[in-house]
């Protein structure tokens, strides 16, 4: 963050329950309480109906102590704000069929959820009964009726053979094996989608740390290791053809927090939990990359703070040639997090700029410092002033047409952050760790910029910004507000969905807010549904103009009267809804 020159700051945290004054000061002080405090804190804030403040007090816990005992505080506290809540919670049913025990890791995805602003109602299948719990269409299974299932089984229950007799394997053996582990899959997926339409996360099957022909697996033209990733390729093939159904990396995930410290061998044969105790939240926090996108609770644009976040120093006072920004360390770590910000524009996430600055200095740093991966073309808006962070928040919002609540700030001064947590909760704020080279892990562990699908829209997002900046210039050279309307040459087109056009219509009964006459929200497999029956029909919106194509803005959904046939037009109207992005149009 750059911060007004001369300015004063004595650096000092603020109380817990209390605003701080706009920090001004780059002094950096840290705002950790101990979480023993903070406990005392919240329960004196619930006592004295602070609502707002005790729903940020339990996030600040829970990003300060995410542990067991913090989980049962979190919920437990939760409970007395149900009902309550300044910030409105998304609710989410959740089933979790398992071959291990995933008990102990419950408590840590609720703590985890509510935080996020997402109220979960788990239910956890009998241990591995996951196959008659799938294919049963009494199971109690559906009669929770969840809206995500996640089928947690490991390779050494789905095919002991691969992980515990592979030496005694001939390769037909192996190849057999593969086939029938596959084949199961492929059964309990149709089974499970003929009685859901709930979205399906399946854990891919872990490798053995230790290979039963150790180094020689390798060498193997199909090896254990091999074997089991054929399993895995064969499982995400399926779950490409079906509509809904997602792979959880589970051995990405083991590998990222190291495969000996994640299993607990001991904990296996007593308890049949092999996750060891400080990777169950690791676990839990997986599990959350996929509900956030499942229940709408993701971000729109991420707004960036400059000095000592996007580059090494203060531009003000450095120059050009003094902030660090370049493949070498410590330059490095800015690079890493501007091409992990890179990352998520490509993945349709808009980018803007919020930095105490001058202008002029940080202009010439974004245009033409060579160690810049992020280029002006990136940006759809931009505040460098000496104003509030949080107005000026409030402004990039309404320039871009959406929510606080879709906006994430990253910034490297906590004392600015907990000012945004204070006056904007509804906006996410990602917390930075003290070394810079942790910068980009963080970025990419934020769940809410994870996405299960990828749209045309999401791809063209920052096109389309950049053209919404050039109806912005024209309209203010334009005599009239229906001369430049005129002048736009709109054309709407509306079709009715189809394979090509489903995973984008169903985005928008997710994400759009502003003007959604329902609010009904539809998974995919909803929307193919309908779109397949007589009884519904799923139109979709494009809009085009002079500037360009803004792609598929607008969803109408009806239902025909008992029996079909509507004819004369007559129809229930279930959902009508326009992206923010054409709203004023």
């Amino acid at each position: 963050m750059a911060d007004q020159p001369n300015a004063p700051s004595d650096g000092s945290p603020p109380p817990p329950s209390e605003a701080p004054a706009s920090p001004r000061g780059a002094g950096h002080a840290r705002t950790e309480i101990a979480p023993q405090m903070l406990r005392a804190e919240i329960d004196r804030a619930l006592g004295a109906g602070e609502w707002s403040i005790a729903q940020g007090l339990l996030g600040r816990l829970w990003r300060a102590a995410p542990d067991p005992a913090t989980a049962g505080f979190v919920v437990g506290r939760f409970e007395q704000l149900r009902g309550k809540t300044p910030q409105p919670l998304a609710a989410c049913r959740v089933a979790i069929l398992r071959s291990f025990t995933v008990e102990p890791i419950v408590p840590l995805l609720k703590a985890c959820a509510l935080t996020a602003g997402i109220d979960l109602t788990v239910h956890v299948g009998e241990f591995n009964a996951y196959a008659q719990e799938m294919l049963s269409p009494a199971d109690a299974l559906y009669r929770f009726d969840p809206q995500v299932v996640i089928l947690a089984v490991q390779a050494r229950d789905i095919v002991p053979e691969l992980w515990t007799r592979f030496a005694d394997l001939t390769g037909a053996q192996v190849g057999a094996a593969i086939e029938r582990c596959v084949g199961e899959y492929r059964n309990w997926i149709n089974g499970f989608r003929a009685n859901s339409s709930a979205h399906l996360v399946i854990h891919a099957l872990e490798t053995p740390a230790r290979p039963a022909a150790g180094v020689l697996d390798g060498q193997l033209e199909r090896g254990q290791a091999e074997a089991i990733r054929e399993v895995n390729t064969g499982i995400a093939r399926l779950a490409r053809q079906n509509t809904g159904v997602y792979i959880l990396d589970y051995p990405g995930l083991v590998a990222r927090h190291g495969q000996f410290a994640w299993s607990d061998d001991r904990k296996w044969l007593t308890a049949r939990l092999p996750v060891g105790a400080g990777c169950l939240i690791h676990l839990a926090r997986e599990w959350m990359r996929f509900i956030h996108p499942l229940t709408g609770k993701v971000c729109k644009a991420l707004v960036c703070d400059l000095d000592n976040t996007l580059w090494g120093g203060v531009i003000g006072e450095d120059g050009m040639t003094g902030i660090r920004l370049d493949q070498e360390y410590p330059g490095a770590a800015y690079q890493n997090l501007q091409q992990a910000i890179l990352d998520l524009y490509h993945r349709g996430v808009i980018i803007a700029i919020n930095s105490k600055n001058n202008p002029a200095d940080a202009k010439e740093a974004i245009e033409n410092h060579p160690g810049m991966l992020l280029k002006p073309e990136h940006f759809a808006a931009v505040r460098l002033n000496w104003q509030d962070k949080a107005q000026n928040l409030r402004e990039i919002a309404e320039e871009l047409s959406i929510g606080l609540d879709a906006l994430a700030f990253i910034d490297d001064n906590p004392v600015e952050c907990q000012w945004i947590r204070d006056q904007l909760p509804e906006v996410t704020v990602i917390d930075l760790p003290p070394d810079p080279m942790g910068f980009a892990a963080a970025l990419r562990d934020t769940p809410v910029f994870e996405r299960l699908t990828l749209s045309a829209e999401d791809r063209s997002r920052g096109q389309y910004y950049a053209q919404e900046r050039l109806r912005t210039e024209f309209e203010k050279s334009a005599p009239s507000l229906e001369e430049f309307y005129r002048s736009l040459a709109m054309v709407a087109e509306i079709g009715m969905v189809g394979d090509d056009t489903v995973g984008r219509v169903n985005q928008l009964t997710q994400k759009t807010n502003q003007f959604n006459l329902t609010t009904r929200r539809y998974s995919e497999q909803q929307i193919s549904k309908m779109g397949a029956s007589d009884e519904w029909r799923v139109y979709w919106i494009r809009l085009r103009d002079r500037f360009g194509d803004n792609g598929l803005v607008g969803v109408g959904i009806t239902r025909l009267p008992a029996g079909g046939g509507g004819s004369g037009g007559d129809c229930e109207i279930d959902t009508f809804l326009l992206s923010c992005r054409v709203i004023g149009r």
